[in-house]
């Protein structure tokens, strides 16, 4: 069954704790015995005192102190078991926990952005930390209840029948009763399970998409409207988790009544045996503590199936989004280039999205270390597409593109990037200090290679002014901070990485003429020495450019400086006269 698979799939992520779980699998086996022997240590003394009046007091506190002492090693050595148990299974089930969420995280991260394209990062939160949570959930029982059952149910169980044959042919018949009960369940509830498990995800998804765009939702007055839409998706969570309730509800039931049934016949077989004289009455005690133990275990293992099939859809899930693999692998055998020179080459380079048309075709270009590149067209041309190539947040479906005569797919992920630097337009700031979101440039940056690189992006001065300088929190996506200021800090830390190759995209498109001004400054010092990609549609910023590519429909259809294309008058002019006149005719 798929849900045994799912339940091994998560204790294999156990591997690295292995001699961990074989020690509590021993004591496991430990306790499994030691709870077989205390009902047989109950029906020993029963028959002990059934049978004391034919014996000498001498002779029946003989026997009982060798009965009691067996018991107390019994309940002394379970004490210990236990001990061991709770102590072991907690630490391994929390530092597993830990090392799954940060493998989870990593993961994500490095996953492409067709992946983050298609999910929304409310729901990768939710699958993380539910998915997580139940893992730990799952290892804690396993070893502190489920394997002791599991023992006592395969391996102890059959045991009873050494005792008295006739009665463990009972409490093997309620076991079976419980197992065919529950699988009975489990194939009627799985698939309605996930579907709940959907919606809630829905939930998630929804709650995040409204709070990350709470200004919409409060300027277009769309408060009742989002809670209408989170209210719609709560009722089909219950529509469909009831039926599902009520089915457990059910077991339940079964099982309460087989468990009853069950005692009350081995008290009847029992006794009848014993009339026969083929059963004493110790064996009949010794059976109604197996039967009341098997009871409680079975129940309890019931009442896990039922909530590890609540949890199952999570499950799968996080192991869905951890068997994700990368569209951009790396080859074996691929290389870290140290630093580059900045020579890049695209040559017949073609590309289309998953599930969709072609993006671009026959790309070629070449820059030599230290040339400005500018690439323009109308939007959708295909020029973010081409830079994000570079930066292998995809490959090429057609043709190859090289770093100093490298193929990309043959550079290592974190050497290649290492080496380009990005300046985007909408500036990407964590929630963090300033002096936190400069170090994402360099990590072992001094205090005075930052201010070196804020003096050199105009952004110095206005970091003074903040209230703790720059140990300011910037909010999230930089939110305390103007447009301008934040385009600031991303420049300085593309200065503070320092690489070889930069792409600035659209990066001052949004910033109003003062600013611009000043953010321009800063560029020209960024851009300095290195080999830089102007991704522009303000043609104005493009006019020292060593070479313009125009792109159409995912094609270059005209290179060359910028006086060159006006002289063409082909398409750069057209663009050029539409930017001055505002006549799109």
């Amino acid at each position: 069954m798929d849900f045994l698979r799912l339940y091994a799939r998560v204790l294999k992520l156990l591997a690295a704790d292995r001699w961990v779980a074989f020690g509590l699998t021993a004591a496991a086996i430990a306790l499994a015995g030691l709870q077989f022997l205390e009902p047989v240590l109950f029906g020993r003394v029963i028959d002990l005192l059934s049978k004391s009046e034919r014996m000498t007091v001498a002779n029946v506190w003989a026997d009982a102190y060798v009965l009691l002492g067996i018991w107390s090693a019994v309940g002394l050595s379970g004490i210990a078991a236990n001990v061991a148990v709770s102590l072991l299974s907690d630490r391994m089930a929390h530092r597993n926990r830990l090392t799954m969420m940060s493998r989870y995280f990593q993961h994500v991260l490095a996953l492409p952005l067709d992946f983050h394209g298609d999910v929304q990062s409310g729901r990768l939160m939710k699958v993380m930390l539910v998915g997580t949570d139940h893992l730990f959930g799952l290892w804690l029982s396993f070893f502190r209840e489920h394997l002791t059952t599991a023992i006592g149910a395969l391996v102890l169980l059959p045991l009873t029948m050494v005792l008295n044959w006739r009665l463990g042919l009972l409490l093997i018949g309620l076991v079976v009763v419980f197992t065919l009960l529950t699988t009975v369940v489990i194939r009627k509830t799985q698939a309605a399970q996930a579907r709940v498990e959907e919606f809630h995800t829905q939930l998630a998804g929804s709650a995040q998409d409204a709070l990350s765009n709470v200004v919409v939702v409060q300027s277009f007055t769309r408060l009742n409207s989002e809670a209408k839409m989170f209210g719609d998706i709560m009722r089909q969570v219950l529509d469909h988790q009831f039926p599902v309730l009520n089915w457990w509800a059910v077991v339940n039931v079964l099982t309460r009544a087989a468990s009853t049934i069950t005692v009350i016949m081995i008290f009847m077989l029992g006794t009848l045996l014993h009339l026969r004289g083929e059963a004493s009455v110790g064996d009949i005690v010794s059976f109604m503590g197996f039967a009341t133990l098997l009871v409680a275990r079975m129940e309890g293992g019931v009442a896990f199936v039922s909530h590890m099939l609540f949890q199952a859809p999570a499950l799968r899930e996080y192991f869905r989004v951890l068997d994700t693999g990368s569209t951009v692998p790396e080859r074996p055998g691929a290389k870290d280039i140290g630093r580059a020179l900045g020579n890049v080459h695209f040559e017949g380079v073609g590309f289309s999205y998953p599930n969709s048309g072609r993006i671009l075709s026959g790309i070629d270009l070449t820059s030599q270390p230290g040339q400005t590149i500018a690439l323009v067209g109308a939007t959708g041309a295909g020029k973010t597409t081409s830079m994000q190539l570079l930066q292998r947040l995809w490959d090429p479906t057609e043709g190859h593109i090289t770093l100093d005569g490298v193929d990309l797919r043959d550079i290592t992920l974190d050497s290649l990037r290492r080496n380009i630097g990005v300046v985007f337009q909408e500036s990407m700031l964590f929630n963090r200090s300033i002096r936190d979101n400069l170090l994402v440039g360099r990590a072992d940056a001094s205090q005075l290679d930052i201010e070196r690189a804020c003096r050199m992006a105009e952004a110095h001065d206005f970091i003074m002014r903040q209230p703790r300088g720059y140990d300011t929190m910037v909010g999230e996506r930089g939110a305390t901070l103007s447009g301008g200021q934040r385009q600031r800090l991303s420049i300085a830390r593309a200065l503070l990485k320092d690489p070889p190759v930069l792409i600035l995209d659209e990066a001052t498109s949004a910033l109003d003429a003062a600013t611009e001004a000043k953010v321009a400054k800063a560029l020209r010092a960024l851009m300095a020495g290195r080999t830089t990609f102007i991704i522009a549609h303000r043609l104005s910023t493009v006019r020292d450019a060593d070479e313009i590519l125009v792109f159409d429909q995912g094609r270059i259809v005209e290179r060359g400086t910028f006086q060159q294309l006006l002289t063409m008058a082909g398409r750069f002019a057209d663009l050029v006269r539409t930017q001055l006149t505002g006549n799109t005719e």
